[in-house]
């Protein structure tokens, strides 16, 4: 596995490359907007492509990368689906895998922190964010923070994680870099505590000011969604509305561009063909079967995803190829849901 921990000195934050090999994907955990064009240098050396961009939880001491990653490389922007962010590209719960070529990591929840917070797990090692810190733990007097649900994330799920497990952080003041479950338990002076009101009474009495960036960071990484009605005025999108009377058509193909488990939580539209968006540049490239489809029939390409993000990114490069019929639902499954569009499971 090639893993790199990356720090912006600035906001004190730790972001995580990781790829299964030299050549393949990437992705990237809680990239730093000032840092994008080091990740990218960085991407190029190794010979990776980046295809995911996630953020643990929506910060307050920096603004995102997410979204400049996003315009630069289409890779697909993640984060857990009690964002407040306006759109991301996919939005993952408890249970699920965040997955690139050669890597699988568990998704938990662990709110408390924010309420949004996820963490990410190898068979080694976590990602934490800003729930569990190393001897310490994040903040939770903002941004629906509450106590008692971190208590629960930290002793109920991650200190569960056998006790050689390693934590990576999104954020260390003192120079820290990586730690253990078991350092953790031992030393973490905010863990050695005999029961949930004792550690929601230290919590509450912290009296932190707020982080500097707080009233830029926020509101700006509330709104890192591509704006989709660029694509709109070009002609390239259809409402969820104007979709249900395209669906079934025989001169329209229906193209979904989700992962496998999205399609499973969230439904499908009926007659839809499965192209994920990992692999649209080879079904558009000459040969491909879009690129097949499009030249051999009048058929209109309708792509759709989870928020219309990833299908909004499609459509604009199957049009720079020349399938001058391609278009999108825009929002996505979610609007579509909103129109009450059938779904099937």
């Amino acid at each position: 596995m090639i893993f790199r921990q990356l720090f912006d000195s600035v906001s004190g934050t730790y972001s995580y490359l990781l790829a299964s090999r030299r050549g393949g994907e990437a992705l990237i955990i809680d990239p730093v907007l000032e840092k994008v064009e080091r990740y990218l240098q960085l991407v190029n050396e190794l010979d990776l492509r980046l295809v995911k961009a996630v953020d643990t939880h929506l910060h307050a001491d920096h603004i995102t990368g997410l979204g400049a990653l996003r315009d630069k490389t289409h890779c697909v922007t993640v984060m857990g689906e009690q964002t407040k962010a306006d759109v991301v590209s996919m939005r993952l719960a408890d249970g699920d895998k965040l997955g690139i070529e050669g890597l699988a990591l568990d998704v938990i929840y662990t709110p408390g922190h924010t309420d949004d917070s996820y963490s990410f797990i190898l068979p080694d090692r976590v990602f934490t964010g800003d729930t569990l810190l190393i001897r310490g733990t994040g903040r939770t007097d903002f941004q629906n923070g509450d106590p008692r649900q971190q208590y629960e994330s930290i002793f109920g799920r991650l200190l569960k994680l056998p006790d050689e497990t390693l934590i990576f952080p999104a954020h260390d003041y003192k120079g820290e870099t990586v730690s253990t479950i078991g350092e953790e338990k031992a030393f973490n002076p905010r863990l050695q505590v005999k029961s949930v009101d004792e550690y929601v009474n230290i919590m509450n009495n912290l009296n932190l000011s707020n982080p500097k960036m707080m009233d830029v960071a926020v509101p700006a990484n509330m709104r890192v969604g591509l704006h989709q009605d660029d694509i709109a005025s070009r002609g390239w999108a259809v409402s969820a509305e104007q979709a249900l009377a395209l669906v079934g058509r025989p001169d329209v193909a229906l193209i979904d561009l989700r992962e496998q488990s999205e399609r499973e939580r969230h439904g499908v539209i009926p007659g839809a063909i499965h192209l994920p968006y990992a692999r649209l540049q080879e079904n558009i490239a000459a040969g491909g079967m879009l690129h097949e489809l499009a030249k051999s029939t009048s058929k209109q390409l309708l792509f759709y995803c989870a928020f219309g993000e990833r299908s909004a990114m499609a459509v604009q490069a199957a049009q720079d190829v020349g399938i001058a019929s391609a278009r999108h639902i825009q929002g996505g499954i979610d609007a579509w849901r909103k129109a009450s569009g059938p779904l099937s499971h």
